[in-house]
């Protein structure tokens, strides 16, 4: 017994307080160290010991509270997208869930305070503050507050050490911070479980992740703070006392881990971001800190690595399946000059490569990439690696094509990926550059690519035939919206039925990014009755109507011109940019019967606009009542927010 109690005792340098001395047991505290059974020390050392047990024993049924709670919920959010999948659309189960949800919408979705959250809705703040609330009262509860003064051996009364209850609350929070680091990766995967349980695309998560990076940081601090003021103030020799804490190597790991965590958090700010770093170089080094800082995390405290452990398994098996997802693109049998074929990693070729110059905005480029695989859905994005820049950046970007399988010059199905992106700066600006220059040569207009995807869902899923579909797009945004009225154009023509597309641009010639798929969509719209429309924001006073460029058949102008506007729509006009809230409004007023669904993408503040003008316009009463139209969901990309 006493050689197995010498043995333990190097675990237990953090409590070395306890008398190991005679005939001792060790007893087991899970994510602790052992315990000495029976107290040998003095009274108030003894007390303290169960104090300090006790709460640790109860901060780690907290966090086993907070994961069942989390999984619970996920695991109901699922059950509920599949049982609201299988309702039948007039079921009384179903109009509820749709009034409730439409209730929801109308005080959640809106904006919160931009200052400190950014261009995030309600909904995630309170979701936030549920979480913040949950680690406050658990930081507090369950644990047994009091002060003893012990006293200290070969010391005089006079010195004599003050035990309180902050050591065990410093290490309820520290306790905490460890618990919250798996979620922390898991908000943050591309290969998110919670995406595949609950439909949630995995960009909605990346506000949490970052939130919850912040609190791990300041339980962290607190944790570290309460600590020190034991260490050099209520513990007492002192400086001796510190002194033989900073030789503890549980101590000097501490102090490393919380270093690489206030990095993390500096790098990770957006100031250093768009300022220092660069996004693509900042997420390299984020990875690497995160797991240099879980390594020391582990090296302060071993028996909490049940928490640390699955985070480095979980970024590992996303680092795999990107991997294994680019794979399935790019390997395959290749062709080579003598006839004999192998087995290779191929990048991509575009068939077609445009450039649209705009010196004012950024060039604006399109691609379109034909390839034998990579199917797939409406909303879902891919990352896109030039070659011909560097291999170690990509960049997210959604195709405004739709997977439609066709034949190649050798008689084998192909699908085109279509992409069109503002060069404002960094690596794409880099291939903006390289394709002028090919212009300016004479050379073939292509670039090589390495694709990775598709991520995300697909934003079509719950769309009946009787969804009424508004989609409203900004500049580029329109990769992101103009796949689901390409596919709904493409479907039978569902009487009454209401389709509209509101695109703000720059310039008039902003519209040939997506000349073929506008042609289509007016080809095979007018029989579904698409409305269309397009507003100039630039130098609005010298564009011409569409009717005027040869253009009337595919887009609606807005300009100042028209004679029957009132003078504040006029005024609207000269800006060229639209009203967003008064599309929205419009358009639910004049839906005949089914639900409305609004697609958006664009710059932050018109999906902010967009997001009040939605909430504005449901009403769970009037749902209820079978008005359908005021059951208005909205689907945005929040990769434009980033």
């Amino acid at each position: 017994m006493v050689a197995t109690i010498l043995v333990v005792a190097m675990s237990l340098a953090p409590r070395m307080i306890q008398n190991f001395t005679g005939e001792s047991n060790l007893e087991y505290h899970w994510g602790y160290a052992y315990r000495v059974v029976p107290c040998k020390n003095d009274a108030g050392s003894c007390e303290y010991l169960d104090v300090v047990y006790a709460a640790h024993d109860t901060g780690m049924v907290y966090t086993a509270i907070f994961w069942a709670s989390f999984l619970g919920l996920v695991l109901l959010l699922a059950l509920l997208r599949r049982l609201f999948t299988f309702q039948p659309p007039t079921s009384t189960l179903t109009r509820l869930c749709r009034a409730l949800a439409s209730s929801t919408r109308r005080y959640l979705l809106p904006n919160g305070p931009h200052s400190l959250f950014g261009h995030t809705t309600r909904l995630q703040i309170t979701i936030l503050a549920v979480l913040a609330g949950y680690l406050t009262i658990f930081s507090f509860a369950g644990i047994t507050y009091g002060k003893w003064l012990t006293p200290i051996a070969n010391q005089p009364p006079s010195v004599y050490n003050t035990r309180t209850s902050l050591g065990p609350w410093a290490d309820r929070v520290g306790v905490l911070a460890y618990a919250l680091t798996p979620l922390s990766i898991l908000l943050a995967s591309r290969e998110s479980i919670f995406s595949l349980a609950t439909g949630i695309p995995y960009t909605s998560f990346l506000f949490l992740h970052r939130w919850t990076g912040h609190l791990i940081l300041l339980q962290s601090a607190l944790h570290t703070l309460g600590w020190l003021l034991v260490e050099t103030k209520l513990y007492q020799p002192q400086p001796l006392v510190w002194e033989t804490f900073m030789k503890n190597t549980y101590a000097i790991w501490g102090f490393v881990a919380l270093a690489l965590l206030v990095l993390l958090w500096v790098l990770a700010l957006p100031w250093t971001i768009r300022h220092v770093t660069g996004y693509e170089a900042f997420r390299k080094i984020h990875y690497v800190l995160a797991m240099v800082y879980i390594g020391a995390a582990i090296g302060h405290w071993e028996e909490l690595q049940c928490f640390l452990v699955p985070g480095l398994v979980l970024w590992a098996v996303d680092r795999l399946a990107r991997l294994l997802r680019t794979a399935v693109i790019h390997y395959g049998y290749l062709d080579s000059q003598d006839g004999n074929g192998k087995w290779g990693f191929k990048a991509l070729d575009t068939q077609r490569a445009i450039v649209f110059p705009d010196e004012k905005y950024g060039d604006v480029m399109r691609l379109d990439i034909a390839h034998r695989r990579g199917a797939w859905q409406a909303g879902q994005h891919f990352y896109l690696c030039f070659v011909e820049g560097s291999i170690w950046q990509s960049h997210p970007f959604t195709p405004l094509s739709l997977p439609v399988p066709q034949l190649d010059a050798k008689g084998k199905s192909e699908v085109v990926h279509s992409y069109v992106f503002r060069a404002k700066g960094g690596e794409t600006k880099k291939v903006a550059n390289l394709l002028q220059g090919k212009i300016a040569r004479g050379k073939e207009l292509a670039t090589k690519v390495i694709l990775q995807g598709p991520y995300g869902e697909s934003i079509m899923d719950g769309l009946d035939r009787n969804t009424n579909v508004l989609c409203v797009a900004g500049g580029t945004g329109i990769t992101y919206v103009l796949p689901v009225l390409l596919k709904l154009v493409s479907e039978p023509v569902v009487e009454r039925r209401k389709l509209e597309l509101v695109w703000a641009v720059k310039r008039d010639e902003d519209v040939e990014w997506i000349r073929p798929e506008l042609d289509k969509l007016h080809q095979n719209g007018v029989r579904h009755g698409i409305k269309i429309r397009i507003f100039v924001t630039d130098g609005t006073a010298d564009t011409k109507t569409a009717g005027e460029k040869g253009e009337k058949q595919t887009a609606e102008v807005n300009t100042a011109r028209s004679s029957n506007s009132t003078e504040s729509e006029r005024e609207e006009e000269r800006r060229g940019r639209p009203n967003v809230e008064v599309a929205v409004s419009g358009f639910v007023d004049d839906v005949a019967k089914g639900s409305t669904r609004v697609y958006g993408s664009g710059p932050a503040g018109m999906i902010g606009d967009l997001r009040a003008a939605v909430a504005k316009n449901n009403s769970g009463a009037k749902v209820w009542k079978g008005e359908e139209r005021f059951d208005v969901r909205l689907v945005c990309d929040e990769r434009m927010e980033w």
